[in-house]
């Protein structure tokens, strides 16, 4: 399997733009597809760093 180019710290950073009032495309214009950004948030949404 293909290992991710982000770290969990840097996916709830990117995750964390969108919250503040990013859009999706956006976001993905600089770094990330829009289907890894929904699967990102499936999985990540709602965590902290502390929680990792």
């Amino acid at each position: 399997m293909k290992k991710s180019r982000f770290s969990e710290a840097q996916i709830i950073g990117i995750l964390r733009q969108q919250g503040q009032g990013q859009t999706v495309v956006q976001i993905c214009r600089d770094s990330i597809s829009e289907p890894t950004s929904y699967q990102w948030k499936s999985k990540y949404g709602g965590l902290e760093l502390t929680e990792l």
